[in-house]
């Protein structure tokens, strides 16, 4: 592991200690950068889960470092209470099947449950 790449990994695990759900995305949670963060990112606003939104485009060693600190190659990389939870696929999937909403009452994460059923309403 280089230097750089061993202070990426220092700086995820801090972000991860610091705060209950982190997604690692491509933009921000305002203004999402690619498609697939801007859905992950979309599910947590409309579900108003608070979250830390880590910008990869903004530091190109937590960009690699992320993909190699969760060996997952793509982004965006959702994390609740340390755990890596997946990605946009993952999310999408657990948000219509109810793990996500399971998942965040099993690690004490607030969440307006009638905005998850709304989710899987409109995608039934």
């Amino acid at each position: 592991m280089t230097t750089t790449e061993a202070s990426a990994h220092e700086a995820i695990k801090a972000d991860l200690e610091a705060n209950d759900v982190v997604l690692f995305m491509k933009g921000t949670a305002q203004m999402p950068q690619c498609g697939f963060s801007s859905r992950v990112a979309g599910v947590l606003n409309y579900m108003g889960i608070a979250y830390k939104d880590v910008n990869v485009l903004a530091d190109e060693a937590i960009r690699n470092g992320i993909k190699s600190f969760s060996d997952w190659p793509t982004i965006p990389q959702l994390y609740v209470k340390g755990e890596f939870v997946g990605g946009c696929d993952i999310v999408t999937e657990m948000t219509l099947s109810g793990e996500l909403d399971e998942l965040l009452t099993a690690k004490g994460i607030s969440f307006d449950k009638a905005a998850a059923e709304k989710i899987r309403e409109a995608n039934r």
